[in-house]
């Protein structure tokens, strides 16, 4: 069963506006008008504006007076904060993961790999980004941590957004594929070396 057939309509909206600012369809600086996208989305205003109140708080979205908002636009500082907060965590993360992770859980992310992988190949950027964003994400959850993914949940859309700001498609993916290989291992020494070698990659410095 489809459970995204039972998604309540605001949860479309958000779901649909959130991916869109993510995957670049929806530019820095675009305005958001209630109006316009309710059109556009063929629904009312009500979901629309508990969207942008959601990405709002997502950090996506900057609020405007009255009914509209405008698609962020990360400055530098931006960048730089998001970057040392995953250069702070994901080094404990990838550690973790590799300590506790569980054979269903390598499954998961074995998959996102081959998929992020067959993507790059084939020059599908959106499809190939958001793999790569999948794959941070199912790593902190191989790490079995509940305080962390609850101190990375508000930061969630801004990091997948953040992961998304590479160029080089397939280099990216072969360092996860490599990571992989480390946490199915347990080589949690290896596993820190490509860790650093990873964030030294920094997304979004050329931005």
């Amino acid at each position: 069963m489809d459970e995204k057939a039972f998604e309540p309509e605001s949860d479309r909206v958000v779901r649909r506006l959130r991916d869109e600012i993510i995957d670049g369809v929806r530019r820095p600086g675009e305005r958001l008008v209630e109006r316009d996208l309710a059109d556009e989305l063929g629904v009312s205003r009500v979901p629309i504006r508990d969207a942008l109140r959601a990405l709002v708080a997502d950090g996506l979205v900057t609020p405007r007076p009255r009914s509209w908002a405008v698609v962020r636009e990360f400055t530098a500082g931006d960048l730089a904060d998001l970057n040392e907060v995953r250069s702070a965590i994901e080094p404990l993360v990838f550690k973790l993961a590799a300590i506790r992770r569980t054979t269903d859980g390598l499954h998961r992310l074995r998959a996102i790999v081959d998929d992020e992988i067959a993507a790059a190949e084939r020059a599908d950027a959106a499809r190939a980004r958001r793999a790569a964003a999948d794959f941070h994400e199912a790593v902190t959850e191989l790490a079995a941590n509940d305080l962390l993914v609850q101190m990375q949940r508000p930061l969630r859309s801004r990091l997948r957004w953040l992961l998304g700001q590479h160029g080089d498609l397939l280099a990216v993916a072969e360092e996860h594929r490599e990571l992989y290989r480390a946490i199915a291992d347990r080589d949690v020494r290896r596993v820190q070396v490509l860790v650093g070698e990873h964030l030294g990659r920094r997304p979004g410095s050329a931005v």
